[in-house]
């Protein structure tokens, strides 16, 4: 048994002091100091934070790597770089890409997962399939050219490895396709890259819509005659995606759609191949993309994605609001574990879970990662 010891630890709703956290590959438990057997293996935070392993559901590449690529050193080159951000899991993101790539895609992530849960890196949670069934008019850095009609068939066969998938209600036949993967799958149906009405949003919701793909980018805006999706996505009990990196929304945002949207607010980063790489240029689902400082942009001026890391999306959102720094982690941890149904083995604490946590220092940088009970990075 392992306990760490000299920490402040991170529950959803309080830090905890002056307390130990147990763990083999899985939590035992949080007990006092003078508990631990004396035979226990030791782990000293040093007065840092303890916290559940973050979870990222909507990352696309890291380190010059991308899923839509469909290979598998990258992937798991991509799997090692981004638990040096505090990532213990992870949902790699395809691209609107040809059918060709994303089923290569799809089935290199399917040969790795059960692999990925003893590796030296994050572990695999399932794809994130963004595109290709989405509407031109809101396809952002997406490439036009592959964009397809809603297909619910293609992601019920393919629900053992996609885990959510992004759709554009008001295409044709999409809240059919909406509806039929909610009855036929567990794959979760977010709404994103779309050019739905208020009306049409919350049609795609009603047909079992339960996410948001990254809130107010690639959407309809709020408006108050016309509330978009961004307008449904507030008042409907969806989980919501934010990428904060303080350029794709505005930091001021930040803790108004936290309030709103409580534990169902998700934090990721949409981060590209350009993620822990010098400023360039890069490529994103075949287009050339510009990278300077925190902006990703096609060449004509349009977003496309992040080199966000998620534990500075948490620092960010903890130094620009009166959040306290557990509904933060939550955000980065148990919500997206919630909103893709991995809840019962990961994003919190809690004794019986996979033993994926991280230990922070006072500004959340990454000390330490441990997944599966195992330290697997130390800076």
């Amino acid at each position: 048994m392992k306990y760490i010891v000299n920490g402040s630890i991170i529950l959803p709703d309080a830090i905890l002091e002056n307390c130990a956290i147990g763990f083999d590959e899985k939590i035992c438990g949080i007990t006092s100091a003078e508990q631990i057997p004396a035979d226990a293996e030791i782990i000293d935070a040093k007065g840092g934070y303890v916290a559940p392993g973050l979870v990222d559901i909507h990352i696309h590449g890291y380190l010059g790597e991308d899923t839509s690529d469909g290979k598998a050193e990258g992937i798991e080159k991509m799997a090692n770089g981004i638990m040096k951000n505090g990532v213990t899991s992870w949902c790699p993101t395809t691209m609107t890409v040809s059918m060709d790539e994303i089923n290569t895609a799809l089935n290199t992530v399917r040969s790795l997962k059960e692999k990925s849960k003893a590796w030296d890196g994050a572990e695999i949670l399932g794809v994130n399939l963004e595109g290709p069934f989405i509407n031109p008019k809101k396809k952002g850095a997406q490439a036009e050219t592959h964009i397809k009609a809603p297909d619910a068939k293609f992601i019920i066969d393919n629900a053992d490895i996609i885990s959510v998938a992004t759709m554009a209600p008001e295409m044709d036949g999409g809240c059919e396709a909406i509806a039929e993967i909610r009855e036929k799958s567990n794959v979760k149906v977010s709404v994103g890259h779309t050019d739905a009405t208020f009306e049409e949003a919350l049609a795609g919701i009603d047909a079992g819509a339960t996410h948001i793909t990254h809130l107010f980018n690639a959407q309809t805006p709020l408006h108050h005659r016309n509330p978009g999706v961004v307008g449904a996505a507030l008042l409907r009990d969806v989980y919501t995606e934010l990428i904060c990196d303080t350029f794709h929304v505005h930091k001021g945002l930040f803790e108004l759609i936290a309030k709103i949207k409580g534990d169902k607010l998700v934090l990721i980063t949409d981060c590209t191949r350009a993620g822990g790489m010098p400023d360039g240029e890069y490529t994103l689902g075949g287009q050339k993309i510009i990278v300077n400082g925190i902006e990703c942009l096609l060449e004509d001026g349009t977003i496309a994605g992040s080199v966000l890391k998620l534990n500075n999306a948490v620092k960010n959102v903890y130094n620009n609001t009166d959040m306290p720094l557990w509904t933060v982690v939550a955000a980065a941890s148990l919500n997206p574990a919630k909103a893709i149904g991995v809840d019962d083995r990961k994003g919190s604490l809690d004794a019986g879970k996979d033993a994926d946590i991280i230990i922070t220092d006072r500004d959340f940088n990454i000390m330490k990662t441990i997944i599966g009970g195992n330290i697997k990075y130390e800076a």
